[in-house]
């Protein structure tokens, strides 16, 4: 698999998002993915608060917060994230929202790369940062996808020595935003987008947004969840 930041201006809001890519981004070969932050698709679509109010920004985009040291955890979009990831960083004063729905996001970029290119195959990935509970930081996570299955089933499979797997699944999209964030930096880099070629995925037209969700009943840290907030 080749990762291949791309290094570019400061992306301002309301720009248009499509355009800004087309000028960074020449070419595509049939098959990449293109990988960008989450913050240039909301600047894209003037997903920007006041840092003064981004105690009600939080509640407002929230399904529900949990108080912690310093904010919120806070549950949005099947995740469990910081402040329901509302950021100051790399914001020039201001409190960056996520997109309002990154899958619909990348389908649209998706779409219109693929007619500007004439790709069959592209996979487009938003990224976001994210920290794992009892882990220092950051690693990403891919808040929405087009054009590629987010997560390989080995249930019903058996390992090297014959035992069948029961629950054993592999998060390809977290693991591929992972990959791109890891080069694409957290500070000072600009490099909003990045290019995945030969990555081990299964290409495809329809992918469905909640093929990564698990429900809190399901969930191995179920125990955790008894006293979070209702409704």
């Amino acid at each position: 698999m080749n990762l291949r930041p791309i290094r570019t201006r400061i992306f301002r809001e309301s720009e248009d998002l499509t355009k800004f890519i087309a000028r960074y981004v020449p070419r595509l070969k049939s098959g990449a993915i293109l990988a960008l932050t989450s913050k240039v698709a909301a600047l894209a679509e003037g997903r920007v608060g006041n840092v003064a109010d981004i105690e009600a920004l939080v509640g407002k985009e929230s399904e529900w917060t949990l108080r912690a040291r310093n904010g919120r955890i806070a549950f949005k979009d099947g995740l469990l994230m910081w402040n329901a990831g509302a950021d100051e960083s790399n914001a020039d004063g201001r409190a960056i929202l996520l997109p309002k729905d990154s899958f619909k996001t990348a389908a649209k970029i998706r779409a219109a790369l693929k007619k500007r290119f004439r790709l069959k195959q592209l996979g487009v990935l938003i990224t976001d940062s994210h920290v794992g509970p009892l882990r220092s930081g950051v690693v990403g996570v891919a808040l929405g996808y087009a054009g590629f299955k987010g997560l390989r089933d080995y249930r019903g499979s058996k390992d090297l020595f014959g035992r069948k797997l029961r629950y054993t699944q592999t998060n390809v999209a977290d693991s591929l935003a992972t990959a791109a964030a890891l080069v694409m930096g957290e500070g000072s880099e600009r490099r909003p987008l990045c290019i995945i070629e030969d990555a081990p995925v299964e290409f495809a037209e329809y992918v469905s947004r909640n093929e990564l969700r698990i429900p809190f009943a399901d969930d191995m840290y179920a125990p955790l969840f008894k006293k979070r907030p209702r409704g």
